[in-house]
């Protein structure tokens, strides 16, 4: 019998620092804000206990841009899923002390998340900020972005929605640009071959640390048709 083949990994789990306030918070605060996974679709809606538009961001780090977000829409929803428990208890932590309700957070593999757990049709975003580029060319079949989860993610997004992605590796953001141009549903928001500018996403520490290095960034927005 011929054995299972292990799906090729975008990320590797790093232990980190885990401070006891982030053990404490992933276990007093994630009954409020955790969605633990499953191999069944999720009802959003019921989940944040409203019907409004759906931002999901995929790896979120410390997930101070995506409270930022959520603490500035809160007509909006937003669900955040990343690997590593340190950011994870991070961003519970201070979700609790901005008293945000309009955020969820599961603590998984994103891809599997989006083909387990997320209807179709349902999200009104997608944001992946600054994902490993796995800069050399042996470790390219590990980045994140590639047909299959150009595919999914336009299978997840809502007619109308947007991807938006960014990173500060000009190479990947190349890579990046011609794979969307070429994906089927999608249109580039800031016409063919350009890059968006002027985007209204928070500025991460690791994008203002990369800035203060010389690094450019690069953003792509592509709306789903």
């Amino acid at each position: 019998m011929q054995a299972k083949r292990r799906p090729i990994r975008s990320y590797v789990l790093r232990q980190g620092r885990f401070t006891e306030a982030q053990k404490r918070a992933l276990e007093q605060l994630w009954p409020k804000y955790g969605i633990d996974f499953t191999e069944e679709a999720l009802d959003l809606d019921a989940w944040f206990d409203r019907a409004a538009p759906i931002t999901l961001e995929i790896g979120f780090g410390n997930g101070e841009s995506l409270l930022a977000q959520a603490s500035a829409n809160p007509q909006n929803n937003y669900l955040g899923i990343e690997v590593h428990r340190p950011g994870v208890g991070h961003l519970l932590h201070r979700a609790a002390d901005a008293e945000v309700d309009n955020l969820r957070v599961i603590n998984h593999d994103a891809v599997e998340v989006l083909q387990q757990q997320i209807p179709d049709v349902s999200l009104a975003c997608v944001q992946l900020f600054f994902p490993d580029p796995w800069h050399k060319k042996r470790h390219h079949k590990r980045r994140i972005v590639n047909p299959g989860f150009i595919q999914l993610i336009q299978q997840k997004l809502e007619a109308g929605g947007h991807l938006h992605l960014a990173t500060d590796w000009q190479d990947y953001a190349e890579y990046m640009l011609d794979l969307m141009e070429h994906a089927d549903g999608f249109s580039n928001t800031a016409g063919k071959g350009h890059f968006a500018t002027d985007t209204d996403r928070p500025k991460t520490k690791f994008e203002q640390r990369g800035r203060r290095l010389g690094h450019g960034v690069w953003d792509l927005v592509f709306r789903r048709d």
